[in-house]
């Protein structure tokens, strides 16, 4: 596990003042570039959820980064897959949760049909920051009346405490800054 987790280490870049000054921004993108970087997050993710959570019906990823990681997640605990989307980016009826950023608000949705009652449920995203959206997220879904047993993200930036605003849902993250 060690060694997986060293190898996700040196694949994440630090831009500086990046979208503005004393952000230290977190790349994923050699990540997603290499195939073996790529292939120990999902089995690190995939080793968390069959040891936490084996009864897990459905992974839901959130836009857009979830989106990198889910449906491979999924597919290796052969389960479904769901996406929560921005506003104004899912067909039929949908279900909307409002939340800030710091610079504003915006706001998810999720297809009203996309998980039954009682489902077991597990998050995903790419990073773990003030918790804003992940606990949108976790609002749709027990609107919906899924069963959230958790989230899950590659990065968290501890000094946010996203995790905090999340309980009482879990939250494991690989890396943490």
């Amino acid at each position: 596990m060690e060694s997986k987790l060293q190898l996700l280490r040196k694949h994440v870049r630090t831009f500086p003042d990046f979208p503005k000054p004393g952000i230290q921004f977190r790349d994923i993108c050699p990540i997603l570039k290499s195939p073996p970087a790529l292939t120990a997050a999902i089995d690190l993710f995939e080793e968390q959820v069959r040891t936490i959570h084996p009864q897990v019906d459905l992974i839901v990823g959130l836009d857009a980064r979830g989106f990198l990681f889910g449906p491979l997640l999924a597919q290796r605990l052969g389960i479904g897959f769901v996406p929560v989307r921005k506003r104004g980016k899912l067909p039929g009826t949908t279900v909307t949760a409002a939340y800030d950023l710091e610079y504003g608000k915006a706001e998810l949705e999720i297809q009203e049909d996309a998980v039954s009652p009682a489902q077991k449920i597990v998050l995903i995203d790419d990073l773990l920051a003030t918790g804003g959206t992940l606990c949108a997220a976790c609002e749709l879904l027990l609107r919906l009346k899924a069963q959230v047993l958790g989230c899950l993200v590659l990065i968290e930036l501890k000094d946010l405490r996203g995790a905090e605003r999340l309980k009482p849902h879990t939250v494991f993250s690989l890396l943490q800054y």
